[in-house]
């Protein structure tokens, strides 16, 4: 796979903008894990395998499991992720797959049952922020590294 462009170089102030964006999600409170799960089950789902590789890392290198995360694709039948997670992946499923889901009542429901509603604003951003990461990284065939395995 050949990248088509470096978006960091041909729109970098846009790029900046979004990193703004991603900065104030941090720092919304929400747990870095769960934002982390966020993230790699979007990205799974829209199939950006340079996103899933930079937070699979990510979620790893602050602790999470490699046991949920080999599960996050079958979290629905998995007792791995609390109430909370539950969620937040409903609402990441529902959010990602915006043209078929309409985002249903019952989702959100959910979802207010385990954040309050700065909670839901901060994680519908999130949703919303690595969706459009996706698209970006998917069209413009950003690669992510490969690591060679030990002899």
């Amino acid at each position: 796979m050949t990248p088509r462009m470096n978006i960091f170089e041909v729109a970098g102030e846009g790029t900046k903008a979004m990193i703004g964006v991603e900065t104030a999600i941090a720092k919304s409170g929400i747990e870095h894990g769960l934002l982390q799960l966020v993230k790699i089950r979007a990205s799974q789902i829209n199939g950006c395998a340079f996103c899933i590789d930079m937070h699979v890392k990510d979620a790893v290198k602050a602790g999470e499991s490699h046991q949920r995360l080999h599960l996050l694709d079958g979290w629905r039948d998995s007792p791995a992720y609390t109430d909370r997670e539950r969620a937040a992946l409903n609402w990441t499923e529902a959010l990602t797959r915006i043209a078929k889901t309409h985002a249903p009542d019952a989702d959100y429901a959910m979802l207010q049952a385990q954040f309050n509603e700065t909670e839901i604003a901060w994680l519908t951003l999130a949703i919303g922020a690595i969706n459009l990461w996706n698209r970006v990284q998917i069209g413009l065939r950003a690669v992510h590294p490969v690591e060679v395995p030990a002899a």
